[in-house]
């Protein structure tokens, strides 16, 4: 058992060259995946729990550290910067377009089996289908997700016509 356990400490230590070397987060933003090994003081700490041993301390100035706050507040920044490119917008254009084709073609499908209620989920299609219409064309200004909206709303609609189509035939 004490070999095993040696022999993971030192694997662990060999890797540690490699991990440093490999960043898997955004280094930019500080975002970095770095090992932390447990120091000599912790390993010793006692595993029972009592209020002795308990140390909460607030966080004091900018260690390097990344709070979840911080994180959620670049994801917009990060965002754009992977949106810049033009292929990567037709992309998600196109997979926006096609995910509102099968959104439709999985509500067909599903109301038009059981033939409950199809006229009240066509209303509702009708009515989603109006509002993102409307919210579009009232923007002075078409961003990326509101046009990811727009192809979405395109996909479905196409798709609904589609299977109005099959089912007329």
């Amino acid at each position: 058992m004490w070999k095993r356990n040696q022999a993971l400490r030192n694997a662990n230590i060999s890797m540690t060259g490699v991990s440093n070397s490999i960043s898997i987060g955004l280094p930019s933003y500080g975002l970095y995946a770095e090992p932390r090994f447990l120091s000599q003081s912790y390993r010793n700490f006692p595993r029972r729990s009592s209020y002795k041993y308990l140390r909460i301390r607030a966080v004091q100035g900018n260690d390097g550290r990344r709070r979840l706050v911080d994180i959620i507040r670049i994801i917009p920044e990060l965002s754009r910067n992977y949106f810049r490119s033009r292929s990567r917008r037709t992309l998600f254009g196109g997979i926006s377009l096609l995910g509102g084709f099968y959104v439709a073609q999985t509500i067909s499908l599903s109301f038009g089996a059981l033939g409950v209620n199809d006229v009240i989920a066509a209303v509702v299609c009708v009515l989603l289908a109006e509002y993102v219409t409307k919210f579009y064309y009232s923007r002075p200004k078409v961003t990326f997700p509101i046009a990811l909206l727009n192809n979405f709303k395109m996909g479905f609609t196409y798709g609904l016509f589609i299977d109005a189509f099959k089912l007329a035939s």
